[in-house]
């Protein structure tokens, strides 16, 4: 969530129109207040005096400016903070969701991750938890899948908290282009979502699929592999960038220049 304040603002805005300067649809309307939020679901943040609430797109005060802190607006409902304890709201103002947790992520797919004392878990939104409390870390679902951390090691897990990817991994990645990178035993490798390993743990690190290739690194080089794990472009680079518009930016023998996805370096 961006918040922006009011003075910074006032500078960006008269160099450029407020949606360059945002990057994102805000109220027309922000005088009376000294930070500001996207508009997400058709309400903004803002604050004044230390505390937050909401306005919706004409700068009307829907949500009165009475919480210590508090999240965008998403699938209905918003996190807000009161006296040390995070719950949730609707459009109207009711608490949906009581203040009992020590912090919250977003609604996503019909449910939430929070967090109660040092572990992590989920609930729908009646407040019920449906997948208990026994995660290092919280996350949002995609497509019906999230990775966690529990016991220092990361898996997947779907809406019933099955495993679908064992914890067995130091770390595991968002997923892009359907794979994820994971790390085994100091190594990078690629992983699909049914928990088949696709490019087995062998790089030092690897940026994550974009355009059918990702990045990897071994013993201080970098080249690119396809979702099969054949190297495509040789690992012989000093620094490597993600491949966008067909074109990827390398560095070799301090020279830097753009390549082809068949290593081919462009003019």
């Amino acid at each position: 969530m961006k918040y922006f304040n009011k003075k910074w603002m006032m500078i960006l805005v008269g160099v450029l129109s407020v949606g360059q300067a945002w990057g994102c649809e805000v109220p027309e309307i922000y005088d009376n207040y000294d930070e500001i939020g996207c508009l997400s679901e058709g309400l903004a943040v803002v604050a004044k005096n230390d505390k937050f609430g909401f306005i919706d797109k004409n700068g009307q005060l829907v949500i009165a400016l009475q919480y210590d802190t508090v999240s965008d607006f998403h699938e209905g409902l918003a996190g807000v903070y009161q006296n040390g304890k995070w719950g949730f709201i609707d459009k109207t103002e009711k608490i949906i969701i009581p203040f009992k947790y020590d912090y919250v992520l977003d609604f996503k797919e019909g449910l939430v991750s929070v967090k109660k004392g040092d572990k992590w878990g989920f609930i729908n939104k009646q407040g019920k938890t449906i997948i208990p409390f026994v995660y290092d870390t919280g996350g949002k679902f995609v497509n019906g899948l999230v990775r966690v951390e529990k016991n220092g090691k990361w898996g997947l897990i779907d809406k019933t908290g099955k495993a679908i990817i064992p914890f067995k991994y130091g770390y595991l990645e968002k997923f892009s282009e359907g794979l994820a990178g994971f790390i085994q035993n100091g190594k990078w490798g690629f992983i699909d979502s049914f928990g088949n390993i696709v490019v087995p743990a062998q790089y030092d690190y690897a940026y994550p699929f974009n355009e059918n290739m990702a990045g990897v690194e071994m013993d201080g080089k970098w080249g690119f592999i396809d979702k099969t794990g054949n190297i495509i472009v040789p690992i012989l680079y000093d620094n490597a960038h993600y491949f966008s518009q067909d074109k990827a930016e390398v560095k070799l023998n301090g020279e830097t220049f753009y390549i082809d996805q068949q290593g081919n370096r462009l003019p």
